[in-house]
């Protein structure tokens, strides 16, 4: 049950992810207006703006969401300066005095916290300091976080920005075509006992070996290869920050590789029954997909129910067939 109310709020997450246009657009305007005074491209800044919202989601008793539209957050003492005695200054010159980030971006002499545009330019700022080429920015994001995992996660994030050019990226699909011959149920947290006792992170989707395997959301293919339990693998990183992992493929699409970009729908692979054991081991059980579903908490990540997702996603897609 625990698992199941888990998947439930993480998809019912996932759908607040994507704001109304109104909203989008709103943060677009803000990205590009603070893009063209720091010379640092908007969806780099729209990337980092969405890992700061992602962690304020997997994070919400400690962090709080400060602005209208824009999701970056900074404590009191990072935005004014650990030394400062006044945790509510909002003067550009004594915070800059204290070292504080907190930077008055809309011109109207002071920094506060709590405004869209200051918060934005202020995190800008920080980056504009190392310089405006992508390895530039990759350094400042790390000064900025200490933390690979956020440099490598923005990046990402800034790519599939990039490629598509818009923020509105949270459609979904099905991991299989809606309408073949397929079936599944909850398995999640049921115990599995191939290389030792442990919980079934994920749902099994049993098919026809070499029905195709489709992507479930825009992202970046993080991982691809061959995994002792999963076989054939893959693991696709989304905005929301989920790692959508593929397992018992019988093969992949020979034209992906490691950081290649998918968008909902896209054949990644077929349905198999490899793994448990060494590479290319088959047959040790029935065909099907093994879909699992991992949200990062900035230093590790865990296993949710990806179940009632799966659910949704199925009933969306017979709904948007049904109107064609």
């Amino acid at each position: 049950m625990a698992g199941l109310l888990q998947g439930t709020a993480a998809y019912a997450e996932a759908k607040d992810t994507a704001p109304k246009d109104d909203a989008f657009a709103k943060r677009r305007e803000l990205y590009d207006e603070i893009s063209i005074v720091t010379r640092i491209p908007w969806y780099r800044l729209a990337a980092v703006d969405q890992y700061e919202r992602t962690m304020t989601r997997a994070r919400p008793k400690t962090r709080a969401q400060l602005g209208q539209f824009i999701g970056i957050f900074m404590t009191e003492s990072a935005w004014v300066g650990v030394l400062n005695p006044d945790m509510s200054d909002e003067s550009p010159g004594s915070i800059r005095w204290f070292s504080g980030l907190g930077v008055d971006g809309d011109g109207d002499g002071r920094a506060i916290r709590t405004n869209d545009t200051d918060l934005l330019y202020s995190v800008a700022n920080h980056f504009m300091q190392f310089g405006t080429e992508e390895d530039d920015f990759s350094i400042g994001v790390w000064q900025y976080y200490h933390n690979t995992r956020a440099v490598q996660r923005i990046r990402q994030f800034a790519r599939l920005y990039e490629t598509y050019g818009k923020l509105d990226l949270f459609e979904h699909a099905f991991p299989v075509p809606v309408g073949t011959n397929y079936s599944y149920k909850g398995t999640w947290g049921t115990r599995r006992s191939w290389g030792g006792y442990r919980i079934h992170e994920g749902t099994d989707i049993f098919a026809n070996h070499g029905v195709p395997v489709r992507s479930t959301c825009y992202g970046i293919i993080e991982v691809k290869g061959w995994n002792p339990y999963g076989g054939w693998r893959l693991g696709i990183r989304d905005l929301n920050n989920y790692y959508h992992y593929y397992a018992h493929l019988s093969g992949y699409d020979k034209t992906l590789a490691v950081g290649s970009v998918v968008k909902p729908g896209q054949v990644v692979g077929w349905v198999g029954s490899s793994g448990y054991g060494k590479p290319g081991t088959q047959g040790k059980f029935p065909p099907h997909l093994h879909y699992g579903v991992y949200r990062d908490r900035g230093l590790v990540e865990w296993s949710f129910d990806p179940y009632p997702m799966l659910r949704q996603w199925e009933r969306e897609e017979r709904r948007r067939l049904r109107r064609k």
